[in-house]
């Protein structure tokens, strides 16, 4: 639609405007920084940066009915600029320009109910929020669309120039971080670290694709994060870990989209998301405080993080009830099917700490919860899920598993509508679902298969057939016709299909 069909006195606002400051403040000493230059860490005291809007009084200077109208109406716009997560260019990213941002397809991933037999199996009501339906197929496309436009804000005004991005990555972020720094070449260029043998020949496919420099650490995902930490101190290079808090500020979108799905009606919504380094629960509480202070959303959802008992560091720290009592300590991870997940000392836990506060204080009651589960259940429910009409990757069967444990656990009522998040595409860790059907999954997965969830294919060479077809010499006459009846009667008896 063209804006001058729009209501009046929506049309003003249709179009975003540079407008407000976002600063980088400091979650240690408070201090806060501009953000003219790249900054990971506080340079007076080490900390994480969150990124803040200095005047988030201006947000409030529009009614909430408005705000709801002006996201709808952009729906029907033909923008790329507006078309993904920047629909909510106010909350996301005012400083930037809309010619910088960089629009791949990112955002705006569907919601999927579950069909009825899975929700009774689970025991609640719930919808999939299929980020996998990005365009490096993960949910990191969210975060590198913002981090990646305002790099590009930064390369066009002059501020910078050749920029090497870098970043540690279990698979996605590297897909991701490698994808986009594709498109703004030659002004940038990506380089990834990953753990050794600890990603899946298909997310390793990704940054080899786009042509980033890769290189493979000895370790885990927490000895690379350290190296890129390294370069990142020492050389001129664009971090894009979740350490990088335009990276938070995009993810941020996933609980924008959610609320305006739901038409802004929060009361009796729960979100179930898995933790990793432990940005996505940032960005998510962080989205619905945001739009909760303005008052475009009247209520804040429930929020359920999940990890496997092979990395748990963030659940543990919320085994102690006493606040005062609580220390982060690191875990040394296991393997893990959830690899996205397997970190055992996460960026963003000063984030989540301090985050996870301020929603339960403001939501009036604990709102934030944390629950783990074991490596076997986020397997069998992937599988569940992916039978019943869904493309789970295996964080999204730890969703669901994390969700199955919130019910038992009572965290979760029956009235309650639940977003389950796959963070991924399923195709990316099939290598997995093959361990699985094939029973080759090492002893410290601590993985055994259910028989009733294996699958695999079946040659068929009927019986009573003498010839059969190959790639360069296929059948003909009598001998194809053969072939076509024994074949589709085998077929039928191992179906056990009626004739007509």
């Amino acid at each position: 639609m063209r804006i001058e069909q729009f209501p009046e006195n929506v049309q003003p606002h249709l179009i975003p405007d540079v407008d407000g400051t976002l600063v980088y403040r400091c979650l240690g000493c408070e201090n806060r920084f501009d953000i003219s230059e790249l900054l990971y860490t506080c340079p007076n005291c080490g900390e994480v940066l969150l990124l803040v809007d200095s005047a988030p009084e201006r947000l409030k200077k529009i009614s909430p009915e408005l705000w709801r109208q002006i996201f709808d109406y952009r729906r029907m716009l033909n923008q790329a600029s507006l078309r993904g997560i920047y629909r909510y260019h106010e909350f996301l990213g005012p400083v930037i320009p809309l010619n910088a941002v960089v629009y791949l397809g990112e955002g705006h991933t569907p919601m999927v109910e579950a069909n009825e037999r899975l929700q009774e199996m689970v025991g609640g009501r719930f919808l999939f929020k299929n980020d996998g339906q990005n365009p490096s197929a993960s949910f990191k496309d969210r975060g590198m669309a913002s981090a990646l436009s305002y790099i590009n804000f930064l390369v066009r005004s002059g501020k910078l120039s050749e920029v090497l991005a870098v970043c540690a990555s279990t698979g996605d972020t590297s897909a991701s971080a490698a994808l986009y720094a594709a498109y703004l070449q030659p002004g940038v260029k990506s380089a990834v670290l990953l753990p050794h043998g600890k990603v899946t020949a298909q997310q390793l496919a990704q940054p080899l694709g786009s042509g980033a420099a890769v290189f493979e650490i000895p370790g885990v995902f927490d000895d690379c994060m350290k190296v890129v930490e390294a370069l990142s101190e020492r050389y001129n290079v664009a971090l894009l870990n979740s350490k990088n808090a335009w990276r938070i500020l995009g993810q941020e979108s996933f609980s924008y989209e959610i609320a305006q799905d739901f038409e802004y009606e929060m009361q009796q919504k729960a979100v179930i998301v898995p933790i990793g380094n432990a940005g996505n629960i940032t960005a998510v509480m962080n989205g619905f405080l945001k739009f909760f202070d303005v008052g475009i959303t009247e209520h804040l959802p429930k929020i359920v993080g999940v990890q496997s008992t092979h990395a748990n560091p963030v659940y543990k720290y919320y085994l102690e009830p006493d606040v005062e009592r609580r220390r982060f300590v690191p875990v040394q991870v296991r393997p893990s099917v959830a690899q996205a997940a397997m970190i055992g000392n996460p960026v963003s836990m000063p984030r989540v700490i301090e985050l996870v506060e301020a929603y339960n204080r403001k939501a009036g009651q604990k709102s934030v919860f944390v629950v783990e589960v074991e490596e076997q259940a986020i397997m069998d429910w992937e599988l569940i899920a992916n039978r019943n009409g869904h493309i789970a990757c295996t964080q999204g069967g730890e969703s669901l598993a994390g969700l199955v444990e919130a019910i038992g656990q009572g965290i979760i009522d029956r009235d309650d509508l639940v977003v389950v998040d796959a963070t991924a595409h399923a195709l990316k860790f099939a290598g997995f679902q093959e361990m699985y059907f094939e029973d080759k999954f090492p002893p410290e997965f601590e993985i055994v298969p259910r028989e009733s969830l294996k699958n695999a294919p079946e040659l068929v060479q009927a019986p009573g057939v003498d010839v059969f077809p190959t790639p360069n010499t296929p059948l003909e006459g009598e001998a194809f016709h053969r072939f076509v009846g024994e074949t589709a009667k085998t077929i039928a008896d191992r179906l056990n299909l009626k004739a007509r």
